[in-house]
């Protein structure tokens, strides 16, 4: 056993990692006393095989952008955190109250918390019941303020970093963040102060066309 996880590449030893602690801290703290799982060990293997399913930060701040609506994005954290902040049209949903929110085994779902673990015990319940549509947010919101949010530009970035760097600061803008110079002057860096809870009101112009009409959603 040993041997063959030495033998696993860097991201299959990230998604075994998850899954572990996925089924330990299911098990362990269940949530669902006396419920049943089923467990498909060739799903589990293949999820190893490929890395855990994920969506990354810029990829979720694309779909919010296009306006797309064919997923549900769940804040596991708690109702004071969800208040504090919330990734714009997340809904928040402890982790004892997933299975009666009314999810549906057929919808895209999207699983964050802060880091790793809620959203690893979140979606390895959501998978042992049957939802084979549901993804973790990568790095949970953690990354989503290090990629969407505060994105930094290196001092010595190469022009693709550069190029990137500009495109994720119109993102950044659109959702209230403020990018990050990556200097080492803290006097002309930007304070990291998290954005007011509401929705953004238009799509940057570097995330490419014209932004999409939206239903106002309440946070």
């Amino acid at each position: 056993m040993m041997k063959r996880l030495a033998s696993l590449s860097v991201p299959q030893k990230a998604a075994a990692a998850v899954i572990a602690l996925g089924f330990l801290g299911l098990f362990a703290g269940d949530p669902y006393k006396g419920s049943r799982y089923t467990i498909d060990e060739q799903e589990l293997a293949r999820v190893v095989e490929t890395t855990v399913d994920h969506v990354s930060p810029q990829e979720l701040a694309d779909w919010i952008i296009q306006g797309k609506a064919d997923f549900r994005l769940i804040d596991l954290r708690t109702e004071n955190e969800f208040k504090e902040y919330h990734i714009p049209g997340a809904e928040n949903v402890p982790l004892t109250a997933l299975m009666n929110h009314g999810l549906s085994t057929q919808e895209k779902i999207v699983l964050y918390s802060d880091g790793g673990i809620h959203s690893a015990q979140a979606w390895f319940l959501l998978r042992a019941k049957g939802y084979s549509a549901a993804y973790m947010l990568f790095g949970g919101l953690e990354e989503w303020k290090d990629r969407v949010l505060f994105p930094k530009r290196a001092a010595n970035a190469t022009p693709a970093e550069a190029v990137e760097f500009a495109r994720m600061s119109a993102v950044s803008a659109y959702f209230g963040g403020t990018p990050q110079s990556g200097t080492a002057d803290t006097a002309t860096t930007p304070a990291i102060v998290m954005p007011k809870l509401e929705m953004p009101a238009s799509a940057p112009a570097a995330a490419g066309g014209p932004p999409k009409k939206k239903k106002k959603e309440g946070c």
